[in-house]
């Protein structure tokens, strides 16, 4: 547990989004120097560019290599590390490309060797662009795939965390159909496990989770699905009480998110993406932070896309980065303030 103010590696996401718009307005906030000293993995070029489009100020700390950064022996200021992934004239705001893509795999792939390395706490996420990840040949479907598998961890999950409501997912970037396939007793145990443990680092106390099942009415012993809630859900929860960990399930999913029932659980482990991410983003679109569970790593993300419709205009609001940064700094504190749901 650190007692200094954590340094957190900031990736600027695609270029053609508003990620580098949002990582500046970190760089100059107080409300994150409060929280911790950024370290933003990113290319100058293409941050004065958008800082220029958008008519704000473009960087003015301190800048270094990606080689730089492994010689300094302690970093007491924000930095920013140019990584030299792509030539800003080369960017249309926007804009869909596979230049773009690659560019924003190799911001997240330097701050993961950066973290492993213990040069920073922790890695908070600007959005990246799936089509354009896919189009430079990176075949992850997503930071929380990128992250697994570069740090090299045995089991991960996705975290949807906010002071209204707190869902995590079972399986995520797959088509409906391929979900049922996905399940087994010990993938909803891991994520009951892992959302448990982060809960009780977060809270300070024992949490209490919900369980969702898969099927309208959580299948009706049968009537819905193929007794996905017999097969996977109930062995889970099962296996985890006896485990000490409190939680209940499987919930209707219809209801599992009305007043009364979301309000009684510290959070809710969801088995599909949009199962998870549509109620969260209803309640907490703007302020919303992405947590990947069960990485040697921290790694929280803002919890919105790339927002190409108002890319590089000076519309965009770092809300969300803000809070991704202060989740980010009390898990590397040991703490989280007003954590208190």
């Amino acid at each position: 547990m650190k007692s200094a103010p954590p340094i957190l590696g900031l990736t600027m996401g695609d270029p053609a989004g508003i990620g580098p718009e949002i990582c500046l307005q970190a760089l100059r906030s107080p409300r994150v120097f409060a929280s911790c000293t950024p370290v933003l993995f990113g290319d100058v070029t293409v941050l004065n560019r958008a800082a220029q489009a958008a008519g704000n100020a473009g960087v003015d700390c301190r800048v270094a290599s990606v080689s730089d950064l492994y010689g300094f022996s302690e970093i007491n200021e924000p930095l920013v590390v140019d990584c030299g992934a792509i030539e800003a004239a080369s960017i249309v705001p926007g804009k869909i490309s596979a230049a773009c893509g690659k560019a924003g795999y190799v911001y997240i792939e330097d701050a993961i060797k950066a973290a492993l390395a213990g040069k920073i706490d922790g890695v908070v996420t600007a959005p990246i662009h799936k089509e354009s990840l896919h189009l430079s040949g990176v075949k992850f479907p997503g930071h929380t795939e990128i992250f697994t598998a570069l740090t090299g961890a045995k089991r991960s999950c996705m975290m949807l965390y906010s002071d209204k409501l707190t869902v995590s997912m079972v399986t995520t970037h797959i088509g409906y159909h391929e979900v049922p396939g996905k399940l087994s007793v010990d993938r909803v145990l891991n994520v009951i496990e892992l959302t448990a443990e982060v809960m009780k680092q977060l809270l300070g106390r024992e949490p209490l989770l919900g369980v969702c099942g898969l099927n309208p009415h959580a299948g009706e012993k049968g009537l819905f699905g193929n007794r996905e809630e017999e097969n996977f859900v109930e062995p889970a929860v099962k296996s985890a009480r006896e485990r000490g960990i409190r939680v209940e399930g499987p919930l209707v999913p219809d209801a599992a998110f009305t007043t009364g029932q979301r309000k009684k659980f510290d959070a809710i482990v969801t088995l599909y993406h949009d199962q998870g991410h549509i109620p969260f983003k209803m309640l907490a679109f703007d302020t919303g932070v992405n947590i990947t569970l069960g990485l040697p790593i921290i790694r929280t993300s803002v919890d919105h896309g790339t927002a190409f419709d108002i890319a590089w205009q000076g519309k965009a609001q770092a809300t969300s980065l803000f809070s991704a940064i202060d989740v980010a700094a009390g898990l590397a504190l040991g703490k989280l303030k007003g954590a208190t749901r």
